[in-house]
Order: C-alpha cells, then sequence, then structure tokens
C-alpha cells in the first residue's frame, strides 16, 4: 500500500520542472480553527515527499488578506461591523498589534504552522496584487472573461459572470469590495469599469442573522491592482502565476475547484495541479467547525496539551472521512503516536506486512521524514492521573513525577527534555480540562484503622525518614502487611499502586494534604 503523499509526488515529478511548488491558501478573515492547519501540513507532507525523491520542492502559503471581511467573530470589538465588506487587510487590527485585521488573523496560522514544524514561504494575497505580481494573470483572465464566465456558469450554475468581469474592484468612495459590478475591462489601457450598485449578505456578529450590505451608488474606473479576481478565476490564476504543482482542497470548495481546474487549462492554457480531497472536520454534534462561532478550538490550544506530532497525526490519516475534533480527541492521538512508534520499532507486532509498511510510512511522514530514536512511550492518561495528583506548586515536582514513573515500571528509554513536555501536556490537561477521579479503594477494617492512624500520627515536622518509618511500624502495628499498605498509600496518594520512596512522596506533597487525601478515603 503506497502512502497518499508518495502517490502524490509520484505525479507531480511526471511534470518534470527544475521545482515543484506546493501551495495552501490561509484564510484571514476569522479566528483559524484546529482544520485550518491542515492543508499546511498536507501541502508541506507533499513538498518533503517530493524532497524524498531527490527534486527540489518548495511549499507556499498565500494569505486570503484581500478576501472582504463577511462577519465579526463573537467577542471582537463591535466597531469592526462598520467594516463588514471591506478587504481584512484595511480592516483596523483591533488588538493593535499588526498593522490589520487580515494581518493579525494570518499571523495566528503562521505561528500554528511554525509550532507544528512546517517550513514555508509566506505570500501576503494583498501585497501580491498591490506589488504586480498577479499582473499577467489578471490581464489574461480579463482578456478571456466570457470564457472564463461560460466555465463558471456550465459547472457551478452561477449566471452572474456572463454580464460582469469576475473581478470585484475595492469601491473608491465606499471601500467595500463584494458591492462592486466590474461591467468593462478596456484592454489597451488596463482599466475597468465599475458601478458600486451591488449589495451582499454579511452576518450580524451578536444574532448570527443575515446583514445586508448595499453598494454606494459610486460609478469609477480602477487599476488591475485595485481590487481582486472572484474565487473562481483566482485560484488558477495564482497557479500560473506560482507555477504550482499541487494544492490539497476540502469538500466545502469543491466547486470552485472544479471550476478553476476548467479555468486553468481553457484561460490560462495550464494543467491544473495535482489535488489531494479531504473531508471537513466537525464538531462532536455533527456541525461543521466555524471560524466566526466563539470559543474556537485553534491549534494553538491543541498545542497546549498535545504535541506536533498529534496534530500533524490528526491531518495526515483518513483524508477522505469526516471527522470529529474536539479537546478529547488529543489523548487518543497522543497515545495512537507512541502505537506508531512501537510499531516502527518492532515492540508492536502487526501480522499484516502491508498494513505494517502504511503505517511505517505514516510514522515517518508524522515526523516529517525525521524519525527520531525510540524514545518514550506512555498512555497519556495515566500522566494526566499523576499529573491530577501532584500540586504543580510542589517543590522538586519534576523529579517526583519522574520517579513515580520509573518506580512503576512506566517508562524506560527516555530523554528528559521529551519527558518534561509530556509532563507539561499532562498537567495543562489536568489542571484545566478534566480533573482526574481516583477510583474507589477496597478497604478492610483493620486496613482501615491503620490509614486512620497514620492520618493521626504524621506531622509536619517528620522528614521523609521519619515517615518511611512510621509507615512500617502502622503496618505492623495493625497485622497489614506492608506490601499492602504502601499500595494502598500509593493508591490513596497517586491512583496507582506503585511509586517512588512512599515517606519522601508524603513529605514533597506536604502532610496536610496527605492527610485531606487520606480523609477522602475513609
Amino acid at each position: 500500500m503506497i502512502f497518499w503523499a508518495d502517490k502524490i509526488a509520484e505525479k507531480v515529478v511526471q511534470r518534470n520542472k527544475d521545482i515543484y511548488k506546493t501551495e495552501c491558501g490561509l484564510g484571514a478573515s476569522g479566528i483559524p480553527h484546529v482544520g485550518s492547519v491542515g492543508d499546511g501540513i498536507r501541502a508541506y507532507i507533499v513538498t518533503i515527499a517530493l524532497q524524498d525523491r531527490g527534486v527540489d520542492s518548495e511549499f507556499i502559503a498565500f494569505s486570503d488578506d484581500r478576501d472582504g471581511l463577511r462577519k465579526v467573530p463573537i467577542g471582537f470589538p463591535p466597531f469592526l461591523e462598520e467594516y463588514i465588506g471591506h478587504p481584512v487587510s484595511l480592516v483596523p487590527d483591533p488588538f493593535d498589534c499588526h498593522e490589520s485585521y487580515g494581518a493579525h488573523m494570518s499571523s495566528l496560522l503562521v505561528d500554528a504552522l511554525h509550532r507544528v514544524g512546517v517550513t514555508f514561504t509566506f505570500q501576503s494575497g494583498n501585497e501580491a496584487y498591490k506589488n504586480g505580481l498577479l499582473d499577467d494573470v489578471i490581464t489574461e483572465a480579463l482578456d478571456n472573461w466570457e470564457k472564463a464566465g461560460e466555465i463558471i456558469n456550465k459547472i457551478s450554475g452561477q449566471k452572474k459572470y456572463l454580464n460582469q468581469l469576475p473581478f470585484h474592484v475595492i469601491c473608491h468612495n465606499c471601500g467595500n469590495i463584494y458591492t462592486t459590478r466590474a461591467y468593462k475591462w478596456i484592454p489597451e489601457e488596463k482599466k475597468i469599469l465599475y458601478k458600486c450598485d451591488h449589495e451582499f449578505l454579511g452576518a450580524d456578529s451578536k444574532t448570527g442573522k443575515d446583514l445586508l450590505i448595499s453598494g454606494c451608488g459610486h460609478e469609477g474606473e480602477a487599476s488591475i491592482r485595485d481590487g481582486k479576481l472572484t474565487w473562481k478565476v483566482e485560484f488558477a490564476a495564482r497557479w500560473k502565476a506560482l507555477d504550482i504543482s499541487f494544492e490539497a482542497f476540502g469538500k466545502d470548495i469543491l466547486d470552485s475547484v472544479k471550476v478553476n481546474d476548467d479555468v486553468a487549462r481553457d484561460v490560462f492554457c495550464i494543467e491544473p495541479p495535482v489535488h489531494a480531497f479531504y473531508e471537513l472536520f466537525v464538531e462532536r454534534g455533527g456541525g461543521k467547525i466555524s471560524k466566526s462561532k466563539g470559543n474556537i478550538f485553534t491549534p494553538q490550544v491543541w498545542l497546549s496539551y498535545g504535541s506536533p506530532e498529534s496534530l500533524r497525526l490528526l491531518m495526515l490519516k483518513r483524508l477522505a472521512t469526516t471527522r470529529v475534533v474536539d479537546l478529547e480527541e488529543i489523548p487518543k492521538y497522543m497515545d495512537e503516536v507512541d502505537f506508531l512508534k512501537r510499531v516502527y520499532y518492532g515492540k508492536e507486532k502487526i501480522k499484516n506486512e502491508r498494513d505494517k509498511q502504511h503505517l511505517n510510512r505514516l510514522y515517518e511522514y508524522v515526523n516529517f521524514l525525521n524519525t527520531p530514536e525510540m524514545g518514550l512511550t506512555i498512555s497519556y492518561q495515566t500522566l494526566v492521573r499523576i499529573a491530577s495528583m501532584l500540586p504543580t506548586d510542589m517543590e522538586n515536582r519534576y523529579n517526583i513525577f519522574k520517579g513515580i514513573l520509573e518506580r512503576s515500571g512506566l517508562i524506560e528509554e527516555f530523554s528528559e527534555e521529551e519527558l518534561q513536555e509530556r509532563i507539561q501536556y499532562a498537567t495543562e490537561w489536568a489542571e484545566e480540562v478534566e480533573e482526574f477521579e481516583k477510583e474507589e479503594i477496597s478497604l478492610t477494617e483493620e486496613e482501615k484503622k491503620a490509614l486512620k492512624s497514620f492520618m493521626d500520627n504524621i506531622s509536619k515536622e517528620m522528614d521523609g525518614e521519619k515517615v518511611q518509618e512510621l509507615i512500617f511500624m502502622t503496618a505492623r502495628e495493625y497485622n497489614v502487611s506492608t506490601r499492602r499498605f504502601f499500595s494502598i498509600l500509593y493508591k490513596v496518594i497517586l491512583g496507582i499502586d506503585r511509586g517512588p520512596r512512599a515517606g519522601n512522596l508524603v513529605s514533597a506533597m506536604g502532610v496536610e494534604r496527605v492527610k485531606k487525601m487520606i480523609k477522602e478515603v475513609l
């Protein structure tokens, strides 16, 4: 079984180019949700698959920051509503840290791509239009606007481009980009005549209801740098201008891609790039994840609780399957990365050789073809369980945590850096997402008496050695085996039946905190 990225790379290299460029668009109209980083990861995977074949490849991340603002995300300042319909690159940044709203939104996705380990060349769409990078392809599209309109109508049924140019001018009077109608192209002057007399539906950020935005009536002329091509032509124009060989796309833009493929062939006289189709992620209730809803599940949220490798895995497996994505999925993907690691290094046996090869290649791509040493494998929930029992303000917390794992036989090969990262993820999860509930401990009457006696007799003045002595004395006094009594204490404190030296653990946890834990089980 050939991995999908390798299949794509095989198709791409048949085009015989000096360099093979892959691309994805970066949405700049709202806060990027976790799925938004997927296009970048998939394009980069094809880039490194090509490089693995010994050819040059470059991944270009193209920001759609000349798109218009259609809706203000929930929780954003109300003043932004007056900019609905304006290009996001010309909307003020409500947080005053970037030159525009569009630049701010793009920066969030750029940050996520960097954090997940993707290498790319960033291209602002606004700058591409403003600086003339797209001049030639815009001219070519407008010279053939009637043909483009026929293609759009044939595939999507949209008729308006039979009578107007596939270009949105930014109105020189009101600043809107979606209310203008470009009705004439003057090729010898490279001018567009337009009128701001259309309407479009934005959305009210408070109610979510449609918000009708009307044109101001202004009529004028514009240059080809004063607006943008409609999406049903722009993709193809970018493919030609940037010489793109691969771009993935989701179900939500399937019609636009079909139109652009034909526009590429019949208007721009190029073959469209090789594509990979993927299904969209949905919320647990089944609804499509939206950038404009509140409480967006962003890539940054995922990376607070899970590794870059776990997020890469999410984006690389089962492209054609609709999948739920929320916080509950993070532990599963963390554990699945460990499963792939065990398979790769022969610690987990897979009977079917074809399946094994597929899993091994998936693991290599999860690591961007730079597989590490075997390293650490441990259940995410086990780490969360221990993290929830160890206070974050505990002195020497990391060494105690590590000691628990080592004494319990839960870890063998690991680097300190890797273990620290895993503990940090689990600690964040335990603090912010899910409080771990300890299992009920079954105790005999003698064991309960022994626990109560131990609780009554430990004091803040005792060091680890004194506490250790008290544990032995208490077990003997109540005729409970020392092994059983230690196991009970570990379960009370950590939720597991083994751990580091118990006296030191009690001392590190704090006597009052341990007494409280014992009271809860008595």
